[in-house]
C-alpha cells in the first residue's frame, strides 16, 4: 500500500451489536452490519470520490430525518472532511470547520452569541455534516470526534466545539460527550428546522479523554462515549499521521 493511500487509524470491533450501535430506538435489520471482527478505517475525503461518498451518506441520513441536506459546511474554505469506511463502503462522516475570516456556518443563525467567545479570545471551530450509518458502532462515532479534537486542539490551538443540533439531540450531546447549554433555540436556516447551540470547552474533553480513552466495556459505569475514544497513547501516532497528510 502506498503511503497516502494509509488510513489515518484503522481500529477492529468484536462486540455484539446491541452493545455498540449509534442510532435511536430499534436497528432496521437492512441497515444491520456484521460487527464480528469488522475493521474500520478512518481517512481524510480528499479526493472528489470520497467527498461524494460522504455526501451521499449524508443526504440518505438526513433524509431518513426529513431534514433538508445542510450545505453550509460546504461554504466554509478552513475545514477537513473525515469519513470512516469499511469493507468499501462509507459508514461514517462529519466536517470540522475552523473559524477564520469566512466564519463559521452557525454565525448565519448564531452569530451574536459566537462574536462575545471570540471577544474573549477563545478559538472557535464547528463539527458539522455529521452522519453515522444506522447499526453502526459507537467508536466509528467516537473515533471522528477524537480525530477531529486532535486536529483542531492539538495541531492548532482550537479551544471550544460549537455545533447547532435539533432539539431533541441536546440531551444526548450533553450526556455523551459534555456539551453545555450557549445559545438557546433558535431556526436554522440551513435545514429547516429548530437548533439548538451548544458548546465544549475542548480542555474538558482532554481531561475525559486521559481519564477514560480505551477503556471500551471496562468503563466502570461512565455513560458517556469518552470510553470508546482512543487510549492516550494512540494520540501522538494520530498527530503525525495527520501532519503528515495521511489519508
Amino acid at each position: 500500500m502506498r503511503h497516502q493511500d494509509q488510513p489515518i487509524i484503522s481500529f477492529e470491533t468484536a462486540a455484539a451489536l446491541s452493545d455498540l450501535v449509534v442510532g435511536e430506538g430499534n436497528v432496521d435489520p437492512a441497515f444491520e452490519h456484521n460487527l464480528d471482527q469488522q475493521r474500520f478505517n478512518i481517512r481524510m475525503a480528499n479526493s472528489r470520490g470520497r467527498r461524494e461518498a460522504a455526501s451521499l451518506l449524508i443526504k440518505k441520513m438526513y433524509g431518513w430525518r426529513g431534514y433538508a441536506v445542510d450545505p453550509g459546511a460546504s461554504h466554509a474554505l478552513n475545514k477537513i472532511t473525515l469519513f470512516a469506511e469499511t469493507e468499501g463502503a462509507t459508514v461514517g462522516t462529519m466536517t470540522l470547520c475552523l473559524d477564520d475570516d469566512t466564519g463559521l456556518p452557525a454565525d448565519e443563525n448564531f452569530r451574536d452569541k459566537l462574536d462575545g467567545l471570540r471577544e474573549q479570545g477563545r478559538r472557535l471551530c464547528e463539527p458539522s455534516r455529521l452522519a453515522i450509518d444506522k447499526g453502526v458502532t459507537k467508536r466509528v462515532f467516537a473515533a471522528l470526534i477524537h480525530i477531529s479534537y486532535i486536529y483542531a486542539h492539538n495541531i492548532h490551538g482550537y479551544s471550544d466545539y460549537v455545533i447547532e443540533v435539533n432539539p431533541r439531540h441536546v440531551v444526548f450531546y450533553k450526556r455523551m460527550l459534555g456539551f453545555q447549554d450557549f445559545g438557546g433555540e433558535r431556526q436554522c436556516t440551513r435545514v429547516g428546522a429548530p437548533a439548538v447551540l451548544l458548546r465544549l470547552d475542548l480542555a474538558y474533553m482532554g481531561e475525559q479523554i486521559r481519564k477514560y480513552g480505551g477503556l471500551m466495556e471496562l468503563h466502570g459505569g461512565e455513560r458517556s462515549f469518552y470510553p470508546y475514544f482512543f487510549p492516550t497513547w494512540d494520540e501522538p501516532g494520530i498527530t503525525e499521521r495527520l501532519k503528515d497528510g495521511r489519508n
